[in-house]
């Protein structure tokens, strides 16, 4: 049975969200929200997890919207994803284009001072130790093989 005031989509923080899914489900789909952090904001907010999203009022939808854009006053330190900003030293919840240009913000701040990290993101390499001989094909090239002798014998007599 579908209500008169259910919405199929619910935007929330710049992102067209499904509203047949669970609040922390839906939640979860904008950029920078994660289970527990979804989790926290149902909790601050007071808005039941469990219900679907297209049935929550508007009025429920703007506490969402003020959970997600005020959760550094209301979220322990540790939950946030920018803890003590080097810009300007706060510590801040980043949520989609934010979060994307603040990540491009580091890596161009990596490369410019000539960091290991910064190096490797340069150079296309992984930056986080993982090794190079056998995987990230995609960044060496074509793979060649091994040459085969002209007269098409393997070896032998």
């Amino acid at each position: 049975m579908v209500d008169s005031n259910f919405r199929h989509l619910v935007r929330i923080s710049n992102t067209d969200l499904d509203g047949n899914k669970k609040v922390i489900d839906s939640i979860r789909k904008i950029k920078g929200i994660g289970f527990s952090f979804a989790n926290a904001i149902c909790k601050t907010s007071g808005v039941s997890r469990y219900e679907k999203l297209g049935n929550v009022s508007e009025a429920d939808v703007k506490k969402l919207q003020d959970a997600i854009t005020g959760a550094s006053s209301q979220v322990p330190q540790w939950m946030l994803n920018r803890c003590r900003d080097l810009e300007d030293d706060v510590s801040k919840h980043l949520v989609t284009t934010d979060l994307s240009y603040a990540q491009e913000n580091d890596i161009r701040q990596m490369q410019r001072i000539r960091s290991y990290r910064g190096v490797r993101h340069m150079s296309g390499s992984p930056s986080r130790g993982q090794r190079t001989r056998s995987n990230f094909r995609r960044n060496k090239g074509k793979v060649l093989g091994v040459a085969r002798s002209k007269t098409g014998k393997t070896g032998g007599k």
